[in-house]
């Protein structure tokens, strides 16, 4: 999948949101109906998610009346783009609009910008570590 600005996948956005969420209640076992209530979303779409993000590493699930989920690691230790990656598989960043190189010059019609705004994009979900988004989350920014 070629990950730019323009589009991130709902599943992973719900993924990032959710981790986010289980990164602001630490320890505790978060009810799948709490964090889809949260975020308005579906609990089927919310469930497909958390399985991915279960089979990953990055959380662990119960099930039952007591169940819920809960981060399986240390925030500081999770780089957002390995929660993309746990839902939308292996990535790579576009440097064409085409996503290959129709044009008949050496250079894009775009010049650097693409490139240039997709590296932004990609230091920031290969950098930022879960706590530093959750913390963000927390405040509200």
């Amino acid at each position: 999948m070629a990950l730019e600005m323009r589009n991130i996948s709902e599943a992973s956005s719900i993924a990032l949101h959710t981790m986010a969420y289980l990164a602001s209640n630490p320890g505790r076992k978060v009810p799948s109906r709490e964090i889809a209530e949260a975020f308005r979303i579906s609990e089927a779409h919310l469930a497909k998610v958390l399985q991915r993000l279960s089979r990953a590493g990055l959380v662990r699930s119960t099930r039952g009346p007591l169940g819920g989920s809960v981060l399986d690691g240390d925030p500081g230790d999770i780089k957002l783009i390995r929660i993309i990656e746990a839902v939308d598989g292996p990535i790579s960043f576009s440097e064409c609009l085409f996503h290959r190189k129709p044009c008949p010059g050496a250079d894009c019609v775009m010049g650097g910008t693409l490139k240039k705004v997709n590296g932004i994009f990609r230091d920031y979900f290969t950098k930022t570590p879960l706590s530093g988004f959750a913390k963000k989350f927390r405040s509200g920014t």
